[in-house]
């Protein structure tokens, strides 16, 4: 079964109007915790990236030391990415400026070659203040994974990306917001305070 097949049986997949986590507005959200409460489902989705991920560190395309996700949904992604990969994995998370930071006694040694993993990329805000906090301690940035890529065609990530499924989701800046417009009511369903 696809990714994108694991996510409409899950009920992982919304639609409406939606406050993303980047502060723009959406007519489909992606709840993925609602996959990811399923381990089988979740290492289902993950099995095609892993096998490229494989390909490609066997070949010297890709060298991975560390798996790190984002909090909150890049921390089971992370988790199950690094499992398949047998690799270690840990998480950044927001201070209490907001501020991406590695805590819990994590540590980056300088040098390491570092897999960021994510649930969702609409802009790709979260991978890099995840990148930032990493960086500062000599990190290498290696690439970038997620279960999916809803990203517009202007969204730059400048590591190799590896998409479990590229989905179409329309977005506008909040000001410009389509379904605003419409007077249809917004739904913030993510974590993040924006």
């Amino acid at each position: 079964m696809q990714p994108i097949d694991l996510l409409k049986e899950s009920s992982a997949l919304l639609e409406g109007h939606f406050l993303l986590s980047s502060g723009r507005h959406s007519d489909k959200y992606f709840q993925c915790a609602k996959l990811f409460q399923y381990p089988a489902k979740a290492k289902a989705a993950f099995e095609p990236v892993v096998a490229k991920l494989k390909e490609d560190i066997a070949c010297g395309k890709l060298k991975v030391d560390l798996i790190v996700g984002p909090a909150m949904g890049g921390i089971i992604a992370a988790y199950e990415i690094a499992r398949q990969l047998e690799l270690p994995a840990i998480f950044t998370e927001r201070d209490e400026n907001g501020v991406m930071v590695l805590r819990r006694g994590f540590e980056i040694k300088e040098g390491d070659h570092i897999l960021i993993v994510e649930d969702v990329v609409t802009t790709g805000k979260s991978s890099k203040e995840c990148a930032k906090a990493l960086l500062g301690f000599g990190a290498i940035i290696s690439g970038l994974v997620c279960l999916v890529d809803r990203r517009s065609e202007t969204e730059e990530i400048s590591w190799p990306i590896y998409p479990a499924c590229k989905v179409t989701a329309l977005n506008w800046d909040a000001e410009a917001c389509e379904l605003c417009k419409k007077g249809i009511p917004v739904v913030k369903p993510g974590s993040r305070k924006i």
